[in-house]
């Protein structure tokens, strides 16, 4: 011992000890006893009979003596300080206190404690900031039990060596997710499971989570991992950018590890820190071989054994000094009583089902219309966790690109956003164009009606249900008022929208276009003019304060974009992907395929991978009430000046006395105009025809459809209003059994105006145009009007026996000459082929100036008009006015109805 060297220094061996003076007699002899610690040393003085024999007090036996001696005083010099040091000791001890508790006091302490933190305090942090103590089990050592604790959330995590197949791994995954939920504050935490072995069984006891909207359906395939990891990623990103009061914590729980290329996903997850808000439990998770780096961030590793599992470090928090983890066996915990999880569901439901949809009131601002849109224009447009997500038209996102299946939320989608912007901006400082191309009314809700009159005071054109020529016609007056901003820029020395002085300041314009592939179908020229203007509208509107929104099922396949989509749509930074929508997003960008009703993926990278953020969005339809009343309050505060907007209803039909253009017609207003319906244009002006001296000015509507008799009508009345009573005479012949109500009610009418009407059947028409063929300047202007003219074919075929003149022959005398006389020919042929053989061929077309083509076909109106590519579809309700002096193609909504009075 080492007691022993500083006694005997130098002496390898212990010798014998015996007493008396000579040597082996036998005696013994007794010293003093020198102890130090634990050791006890006794050495005698007397005669030492070592390996050589005895050796005597003088000589060499002395010298031993005399070195004894020496030992023995070392020896009591040492145990004197042995003593004092224990003394010293004795003292430091008392004045710290108790002394320490036993190993079962130690024991019940920690169980106590441990009691007490497992205990769930709802309320207490989020579990985004700092971690939550969760218990697993319980440490069993020989003095007694205590509950084991591992930190949760706030960057911490949980890893299991064994998966799900396993049923302690199950049963330890459900317990912690429950713990974790009962101990954060409700609506907090979100719960998603990953389960590829079991196919989602693990999570089958949850099942009352998920129906409160706390757990997701667990994901079962590679596919469905994908996704998951997807949304996980996007939620951690936003995460980071939010504040730590509006973060939500995203429990992602693994049965089982996942595929590599998803797992290594999973593992970054851990390394993100708590500011990325996600909660790993992972199982199936290999254990750190023996100087490896633990494969995971900071997750407190669990490795089952065959009875207990033993439970290493936690992060921040180690159990042990060496890294060796808890120095007890640890006993799983179980599943918890049905009961608790269904008490717990029903007590986190509530706050669960906040993350729906708001409600449409928390799009809407405290007060109206006290922002500028100086810099921009921005609006609440729904809730991403529990956070409020506002979108913007500003530099940064100038043009926003829509897309969702049908069905999907488009329009409602629009509707929030409208309103949230109509709600904090005056018309003064935010402008409205909408164009509608599907059958629908999705922006009636703007507009007067029959219903309620009153309007958005925003908007200034609204398209319902619209045609390619008014979306055409929309974009060009969108042109021109850009060449305008523009000019008043460069008045001003400015190049942006936001560095007008004030008293120059001009409104933003936003332009909504739903269905814009109806606008862009085909190659004609309407669709080359159409996206020629709309990608000089997106390279340009960003300066200029003007902001479009393209809204679509799809954006592939418009083939008039072909080698331009990527020009166009590179100008529209903001995406918003509904379900089915995620061709605006990059190709490996999935999140949109399975999103709700009422939830899309904004993203305002121009669709890069992985830069959305899904967003939950209100029913604007499910808060008609709310509606009407946002609707009318505004219309109330509506400036003095303000109109209602220039609306193209595309489903209604056209009727001339709800035309303001004839309600203005008077006498004496120089030459006289035919209305014959309403031009296709932002405006909605009337579509006429001036009837004056000019050779041909004569109208023929063609057509089999019967609306060509109330056009007729329409004409009359309108060239009738035109004329003081008495002053033109009008002759009806309602020669075609279609056109009878119509000819009786213009006839009716023209009567109460005091105009002589004169009615003519076939056989008196005949005998008609041969006095107005012949005869001189009339005293009055004359109109004569042919309620289907070809009707009369065979009468006028016949020649007259004294003078071979046939009826024809009159009538196309009167149409080349009978304008220079004020005498003007009206008249409806039921087809092309007629009134070409009336008019006595092709070379003789000009005779009629003034067409409108009904359902006729586009190859033969070509034809006869000798425009052999003519750009017409023939379809209910519309009309292609032609004036051919002029110069004039319109696409046109007829005047229908009337006849009936």
């Amino acid at each position: 011992m080492p007691f022993l060297s500083q006694v005997f220094p130098g002496e390898g061996k212990p010798g014998r000890w015996n007493g008396g003076t000579g040597a082996g007699d036998g005696r013994a002899n007794t010293g003093p006893t020198v102890c130090a610690g634990r050791a006890l040393t006794c050495v005698s003085v007397g005669r030492y009979r070592g390996p050589l024999g005895f050796v005597g007090p003088h000589g060499v036996g002395g010298q031993k003596v005399g070195r004894l001696a020496s030992a023995y005083g070392q020896a009591v010099t040492a145990h004197r300080l042995a003593r004092e040091r224990l003394d010293l000791a004795r003292r430091l001890l008392a004045a710290l206190g108790p002394a320490a508790p036993s190993a079962t006091e130690l024991v019940a302490r920690l169980a106590r404690l441990g009691g007490r933190l497992a205990a769930p305090a709802s309320g207490a942090t989020p579990a985004t900031e700092d971690p939550v103590p969760v218990r697993i089990g319980e440490a069993t050592t020989l003095d007694g039990g205590f509950p084991v604790l591992v930190p949760l959330g706030g960057g911490c995590h949980l890893t299991v060596d064994a998966d799900a197949r396993d049923l302690r791994v199950g049963e330890l995954l459900r317990t912690v997710v429950l713990r974790l939920l009962a101990a954060a504050p409700a609506g907090t935490v979100r719960v998603a499971g990953i389960d590829t072995v079991a196919f989602g069984a693990t999570f089958l006891p949850l099942r009352p989570l998920l129906d409160a909207g706390v757990l997701r359906p667990a994901a079962t395939t590679v596919a469905d991992v994908a996704a998951l990891l997807d949304e996980a990623e996007r939620h951690a990103r936003a995460a980071q950018q939010a504040a730590p009061a509006d973060r939500e914590l995203l429990v992602l729980v693994a049965a089982a590890a996942p595929p590599p290329r998803e797992a290594a996903r999973l593992a970054a997850l851990t390394h993100a820190g708590a500011s990325a808000a996600v909660c790993v439990l992972l199982a199936g998770h290999p254990p750190a071989g023996p100087g490896e780096a633990p494969p995971s961030g900071a997750a407190t590793a669990v490795r089952l054994l065959q009875r207990y599992a033993h439970v290493g470090d936690p992060p921040g928090h180690p159990f042990s000094a060496d890294g060796s983890g808890l120095a007890a066996p640890v006993v799983l915990d179980g599943d918890l009583p049905p009961d608790t999880v269904a008490a717990l569901a029903a007590r986190l439901g509530p706050a669960a089902r906040r993350d729906t949809p708001p409600a449409f009131a928390d799009l809407l601002p405290t007060a109206r219309w006290t922002e500028s849109s100086a810099s921009g224009l921005s609006t609440v447009v729904g809730r991403a966790d529990r956070r409020a997500v506002t979108v913007a038209f500003d530099d940064a996102t100038p043009h926003w690109l829509v897309a969702g299946r049908t069905g999907a939320g488009k329009t409602v989608f629009l509707l929030d956003v409208l309103y949230g912007l109509a709600a904090r901006y005056a018309p003064a400082e935010l402008q409205l164009w909408l164009l509608d191309f599907k059958e629908g009314v999705s922006f009636t809700e703007f507009v007067p009606t029959d219903r309620d009159p009153s309007w958005l005071p925003h908007a200034r054109a609204v398209g319902i249900e619209s045609d390619r020529e008014y979306g055409l016609a929309v974009l060009r007056e969108l042109r021109r008022e850009l060449d305008r901003r523009a000019g008043v820029l460069k008045r001003h020395g400015v190049t942006k929208l936001a560095d007008l002085p004030a008293d120059a300041r001009m409104p933003r314009v936003v332009a909504v276009v739903d269905e814009f592939q109806v606008l862009l179908a085909g190659t004609d020229a309407l669709a080359r003019e159409a996206v020629d203007l709309l990608e000089e509208l997106a390279r340009k509107g960003r300066s200029y304060g003007m902001h479009l929104v393209l809204a679509s099922q799809a954006t592939t396949g418009i083939e008039s974009l072909y080698g331009r989509a990527e020009a166009i749509f590179g100008q529209f930074p903001l995406r918003v992907a509904l379900a089915g929508g995620g061709g605006v997003l990059d190709p490996r960008d999935d999140a949109a395929s399975a999103l709700p009703t009422g939830a899309a993926v904004l993203n305002t990278a121009a669709g890069a991978f992985g830069a959305g953020t899904v967003v939950r969005f209100p029913d604007a339809y499910g808060a008609r009430d709310e509606l009407a009343r946002l609707r009318q309050e505004l219309w109330r505060a509506r400036p003095a000046d303000n109109r209602p907007p220039a609306v193209f209803r595309g489903y209604a039909a056209a009727r001339l006395e709800d035309d303001p253009a004839f309600a203005a017609l008077r006498p004496g207003g120089g030459h006289p105009v035919a209305l014959v319906g309403r031009t296709v244009d932002v405006a909605g002006s009337a579509a006429s025809f001036t009837l004056d001296a000019t050779p041909g000015r004569h109208l023929a509507v063609v057509g089999a459809a019967p609306v060509g008799a109330d056009v007729l009508r329409a004409a009359a009345l309108s060239l009738a209003r035109q004329h003081a009573p008495g002053d033109a005479r009008f002759l009806l012949a309602p020669l075609a059994e279609a056109g009878a109500g119509a000819a009786e009610s213009t006839g009716a009418n023209l009567a109460a105006a005091g105009h002589p009407v004169e009615r003519l059947d076939a056989a008196a028409l005949r005998d008609r145009l041969a006095d107005l063929a012949g005869a001189g300047p009339p005293g009055k202007r004359t109109y004569l009007v042919l309620f289907g003219a070809d009707a009369a074919t065979a009468a006028l075929a016949r020649p007259d026996p004294a003078t071979f003149r046939s009826g024809h022959d009159d009538l196309r005398a009167l149409l080349r000459d009978g304008s220079g006389r004020g005498v003007h020919v009206l008249g409806w042929w039921r087809g092309l082929p007629r009134l070409a053989e009336d008019l006595g061929g092709a070379h003789h077309r000009d005779d009629v100036a003034c067409l409108v083509a009904l359902n006729v076909p586009a190859a033969e109106l070509g034809l006869h008009l000798g425009v052999p590519a003519l750009a017409y579809q023939p379809r209910a309700d519309r009309a292609l006015l032609v004036d051919r002096h002029d110069q004039r193609t319109l696409l046109i909504v007829p005047f229908a109805g009337g006849g009936e009075g």
